[in-house]
């Protein structure tokens, strides 16, 4: 159904809030750590548990989507954002609270990311082709960037820091709830699929041949993990390790951490549209290299325990976030055909998504190197991948003509796929 209303504003505002839900825990796991005198181990387990929830909700959220309706998939999202908040506030009496907020709140970012997404795409037919998806690129952008600024300004400046932030955005969940009741539904009716029929006969060789694409596991797959691991080295693990130059403004200065991290990202992404050339990886190669630099820089601040020099390192890694994903999702929506879009753009995801191990991984061995050494470790492995990436794409470059699937033109290319499109 498409609108010519603006009945999308609801669903753009409930990804907002989606990706405030997400991140809020950034600044409060400072609070943790100072007032509560939690461990860091413990408080990166809490951050990372979260991916156990978010995963399975992004590959499923969008079935559940076209088998449910976007409308009750977003609303039981949004009610699993407001449990999750009021769960967090729990924090301020137990930190076990924080486990099970954590899990559901992942649960509920993947299905209103993947459902929400799919629902503001489809009522923004009526537009510019990919302005939908531009649409839920940036709500979901600026919940995550506006998440952790809201809840680190509460969290320094407003009484109950444990409890206010998270009970301000249930209730702006609620609110979103309510206003998303009311929106047309989009999707379509459902049927059985059937496993009769050439196209249910061709789709699994199709996958197949889109997984085993030399570029999709030469160029796509070695640069993925630098996507997440980009972000939650910038906004989890450096601000603790300058805290007691900015102990003053500790919740804050993370909030603005991850702020500056998220809004580069979003920003940049159409510098690597520009940079990108058919045949070429130049696009993925300059990702790469920019979240080295990142990590090198983020090492130097931390060993010079200077808070600017934090700031420099989350821009630049929120950059690499930025042209690392943008340039992912344009290899694959260039060699993938639709059918096999979903099941590529799941491992796509699942990969990218272990970069959120990252600082566990570092907490872990922290205990054996200092965090200029462990940094400086992550960057060459970086760079040993962007090496491997640039040998394959010399040794690949008869392959450089046209590397999209046979029998794909650039009429079944989507445009604006986001790494959780169905």
């Amino acid at each position: 159904m498409a609108s010519t209303s603006r009945s999308w504003v609801p669903v753009a505002g409930a990804l907002v809030v989606g990706g405030w839900g997400a991140n809020q825990f950034t600044p409060l796991s400072v609070v943790y750590r100072v007032d509560e005198g939690w461990g860091q181990l413990p408080v990166i387990t809490m951050f990372t548990i979260y991916l156990l929830g978010l995963v399975p909700a992004l590959l499923v959220g969008c079935r559940l989507a076209d088998r449910f309706g976007r409308r009750r998939v977003v609303r039981l999202a949004l009610v699993l954002q407001v449990a999750s908040s009021v769960g967090l506030a729990g924090a301020a009496w137990s930190e076990y609270a924080v486990y099970g907020s954590r899990m559901a709140t992942g649960v509920a970012t993947g299905l209103i990311v993947s459902a929400a997404g799919a629902w503001l795409q489809e009522l923004s037919s009526d537009v510019t082709p990919g302005q939908g998806a531009r649409r839920a690129v940036y709500a979901t952008g600026a919940g995550f960037a506006f998440g952790p600024v809201a809840a680190g300004a509460m969290a320094e400046w407003l009484p109950l820091p444990l409890v206010l932030p998270c009970f301000v955005h249930a209730a702006c969940a609620a609110l979103a709830l309510l206003a998303a009741a009311r929106v047309p539904e989009t999707a379509p009716a459902w049927t059985a699929p059937s496993s009769t029929g050439p196209a249910a006969a061709g789709a699994p060789g199709v996958r197949r041949t889109a997984l085993m694409h030399p570029r999709f596991l030469g160029l796509v797959l070695p640069a993925s993990p630098a996507i997440f691991a980009a972000v939650t080295v910038s906004y989890v693990v450096l601000p603790p390790l300058v805290h007691d130059q900015v102990r003053d403004i500790a919740p804050l200065f993370s909030g603005l951490i991850a702020a500056v991290t998220l809004s580069v990202g979003l920003a940049i992404q159409p510098l690597a549209a520009r940079i990108d050339r058919p045949g070429s990886s130049r696009a993925t190669l300059t990702a790469m290299a920019t979240v080295v630099v990142g990590l090198l820089a983020g090492a130097l601040a931390v060993d010079q325990r200077s808070p600017a020099l934090v700031v420099l390192a989350a821009a630049l890694l929120g950059a690499g976030y930025g042209l690392t994903l943008e340039s992912g999702l344009t290899e694959i929506n260039r060699i993938t055909p639709p059918s096999a879009l979903p099941t590529v753009s799941a491992l796509f995801q699942g990969v990218a998504h272990s970069g959120f191990l990252a600082p566990l991984l570092l907490a872990i061995m922290a205990g054996s190197a200092s965090y200029p050494e462990l940094l400086a470790g992550l960057a060459l492995i970086g760079l040993v991948l962007l090496i491997a990436a640039a040998l394959w794409d010399h040794h690949h470059v008869e392959d450089h003509t046209d590397h999209r699937l046979p029998g794909l033109t650039g009429a079944d290319v989507p445009k604006g796929a986001e790494p959780w499109a169905e």
